[in-house]
């Protein structure tokens, strides 16, 4: 793999960082005191710093003593800054209702994410334990037969991999991605973690030679792929490490600071 170290600081100008298990801690559900720090120093320094999560805009509170340049969030299907969306991109009626069809049918926990609001079908042990690791999986059970009617971005679906392949077959406008393998989130096509950088990238007038990005999850690997420079976290499952460009240390260990510093942005 080249040496992308040399001429990197003058080069990077927007970074992306996944949440769960690269900036906030699975041990501590906080993003670490140094990290803070870190990334004051960046935009200080002029470079643009972005959020890329799995999470829906309800889920950012942990964030709240840092402001970011922009959100890519629910695996880039609702992207925007504060002052406007940026895109959104929703799932299709009938792939949702093939989806109720499957649930009525099926003993499978699935959260329903829309603009502000995120509920479940139905909760049990695996709903519960997912909570334990994120603290922002503690939303309630209500009737969801009527969701088609409603402007859904994602959906977090209990599933295994094979019953994962089983529900795209019926909702044949949506892809899929997971961090964890008790769950898979679902979402349109045409909305990826790496479409958001695209659309920000044309937003503020960045080349995608200018990005880098930290990531630990499956759902991270396409995003790593994608920007210039791309960077794992210690903690994240061999194939997020096969994806990056360089494997720093846990998000626990100030792993996004001593990227940074091995990169020469701090």
């Amino acid at each position: 793999m080249e040496n992308k170290t040399v001429g990197v600081n003058k080069m990077i100008k927007a970074i992306f960082f996944d949440i769960d298990g690269t900036l906030v801690s699975f041990k501590t559900h906080q993003v670490p005191d140094s990290t803070i720090e870190a990334l004051k120093q960046l935009k200080k320094k002029g470079i643009k710093i972005f959020i890329a999560t799995g999470r829906g805009k309800d889920g950012l509170k942990v964030l709240d003593e840092i402001e970011f340049d922009g959100y890519i969030t629910l695996n880039g299907q609702y992207c925007y800054d504060k002052d406007r969306i940026i895109y959104q991109n929703t799932i299709d009626p009938h792939d949702l209702q093939n989806l109720v069809n499957y649930l009525d049918n099926h003993q499978v926990p699935c959260g329903f994410t829309e603009e502000h609001d995120k509920y479940y079908n139905y909760r049990d042990w695996r709903v519960d334990e997912i909570h334990r690791i994120t603290q922002n999986d503690g939303q309630p059970a209500k009737d969801c037969s009527q969701v088609c009617t409603r402007k859904i971005y994602q959906c977090q679906c209990f599933v295994d991999e094979a019953e994962e392949k089983e529900l795209l077959k019926l909702m044949p406008n949506c892809i899929s991605a997971r961090w964890h393998p008790m769950f898979c989130d679902i979402s349109p096509k045409g909305g990826t973690k790496q479409n958001g950088i695209d659309k920000f990238l044309e937003y503020y007038h960045l080349q995608l030679s200018e990005t880098m990005a930290f990531g630990d999850g499956g759902n991270d690997i396409p995003m790593l792929n994608h920007v210039n420079l791309a960077v794992a976290m210690g903690n994240g499952n061999e194939e997020v490490k096969k994806a990056a460009d360089y494997v720093t240390d846990e998000v626990d260990l100030d792993g996004v600071v001593k990227a940074l510093k091995h990169f020469n942005l701090l």
